[in-house]
């Protein structure tokens, strides 16, 4: 039998600048590339390799050596404990500086295309609470640091309300102050933690699928509304309609609370029936020009104030004047169409969700928007030369795919469409970059503008104009 291998340890290791997923990027002496977890730009760390692959180490430290001085103190006391805010840590003028140099990269290793103009980073003018929706888990365990785990009168048992540690499905980190969604989200999540508890309502257990309170959701707009939404394992009515007259009584100021029954093995709400218990049955928000229902299920830019900055750079990019057919792909529950909407001749969205779809027309009648029509359906299937005879070939494509970009069958339809521009909207700086490199064989890249929407994390949102070269 072999003898097992003993984890290298790589000394002084400098930390040089930020990959995907929010990790830290070295090199050793003879040019590997090392990611590292929970280190900033400036450090020097000693490392244990966890994982090696021919062409890059994965790494965790051991011993700061020396940290940078880009970092800060960061705010939150649950700090790489909840797995939320990773960089944290990290000055926000550089977050959003080493933000941008993804993007850059991306474009340039991937995309191996030129780009006309490259606009600076757009930074969020509110780095913390900033979230329109955030989602708490209930359950009997409670995640322990290293600290408590040596400490034998601490129990693993308790009732708590909070995110999921990574990597740990079955613990919840308890969340005494998130400083993603603006008040009053706080005390409604610590109000209705403590109003299950006086109740008597037991906490959901993930070993033995047993328990009552299982999943509570928050939204809150921009016009003061708020949304609860509340996930029960199992039914129980008077018990909880105790409850919900309860959470009613102490916060006044929610406009609809909905709950579901979850009983499922997974924690998917989106196939569930809500049932609303008190209010309209959804909140709404208001964008600029543009008001929105949003439900219980309905997806929506989670950072209002910053989705009305990506708008408007999508609004300046496209250059409409009212008389260009556009097509909006990917449109979800019609954001940017219906944005776009009054500039356009016609917008046509297409969106895989047909909830979203249905989101998408009642917003469209709540805004007296009569030049927009939405189908459902996978774009790859519904975008055919037989849907462009029938809706005319568009003036310019808007697209905003999910994080895997777009279907190779749609990268297709659009050279074959050739509309003279595409605005790309992207969460996912990697496949916009694949995407622009198999759309260069038709278009050249214009302008390219990052917009960070989620402070603290290393998401980022990049839009892209293409303009149809000259044949």
């Amino acid at each position: 039998m072999g003898r097992k291998r003993k984890p290298k340890l790589i000394k002084d290791l400098e930390i040089t600048g930020v990959a995907d997923k929010g990790k830290g990027v070295g090199r050793t002496p003879d040019g590997q590339v090392v990611f590292v977890e929970k280190v900033a730009p400036g450090d020097c760390v000693d490392v244990l390799v966890t994982r090696k692959r021919s062409k890059f180490m994965k790494a965790t430290p051991v011993e700061y050596k020396r940290l940078s001085e880009d970092r800060v103190e960061p705010s939150c006391e649950h700090f790489g404990v909840c797995g939320g805010c990773q960089w944290q840590h990290l000055k926000y003028e550089k977050q959003v500086y080493h933000k941008e140099q993804l993007v850059r990269d991306a474009v340039q290793r991937i995309g191996k295309v030129e780009v006309g103009e490259f606009y600076p980073i757009l930074p969020c003018s509110q780095n913390f609470y900033y979230r329109n929706k955030m989602e708490y888990s209930f359950s009997n365990t409670r995640w322990l640091t290293a600290e408590e785990l040596k400490d034998e009168t601490v129990s693993k048992y308790e009732d708590v309300l909070g995110f999921h540690r990574p990597g740990a499905f079955n613990k919840i980190v308890n969340i005494e102050h998130c400083w993603l969604q603006p008040d009053p989200s706080n005390d409604l999540r610590n109000g209705i933690r403590a109003l299950a508890i006086e109740h008597e309502l037991p906490f959901f257990d993930s070993y033995k699928h047993d328990g009552m309170m299982r999943h509570v959701i928050i939204r809150v707009a921009t016009t003061g509304e708020i949304l609860i939404l509340l996930s029960f394992y199992k039914e129980d009515q008077e018990r909880q309609k105790a409850f919900m007259d309860a959470i009613l009584e102490k916060f006044p100021q929610i406009t609809t609370l909905i709950f579901t029954i979850n009983g499922k093995r997974n924690d998917f709400l989106g196939d569930l029936p809500m049932q609303t218990y008190a209010g309209k049955g959804y909140i709404e928000e208001q964008l600029g020009h543009v008001r929105f229902k949003i439900g219980p299920k309905s997806f929506f830019q989670t950072n209002s104030f910053q989705a009305k900055a990506l708008y408007d750079v999508v609004v300046d990019f496209a250059g409409l004047d009212g008389t260009q057919n556009v097509y909006d792909l990917y449109t979800g529950v019609g954001s940017i169409a219906l944005y776009l909407a009054q500039s356009s001749k016609q917008v046509v969205g297409i969106e895989e969700i047909p909830e979203a779809i249905a989101d998408a027309k009642e917003n469209a009648a709540l805004n007296e928007i009569e030049n927009c029509v939405f189908y459902a359906g996978d774009v790859k299937d519904i975008l055919t030369t037989e849907f462009a005879d029938k809706h005319g070939k568009p003036d310019l494509v808007i697209t905003d795919p999910p994080r895997a970009g777009m279907h190779p069958d749609v990268v297709d339809m659009f050279l074959k469409l050739r509309a003279p521009r595409i605005v790309y909207v992207s969460c996912n700086p990697s496949t916009q970059a694949r995407d622009l490199n198999l759309l260069s064989e038709a278009y050249r890249v214009d302008k390219l503008q990052p917009v960070d929407m989620f402070p603290h994390t290393h998401h980022i949102e990049s839009v892209a104009l293409l303009s149809l070269k000259e044949e």
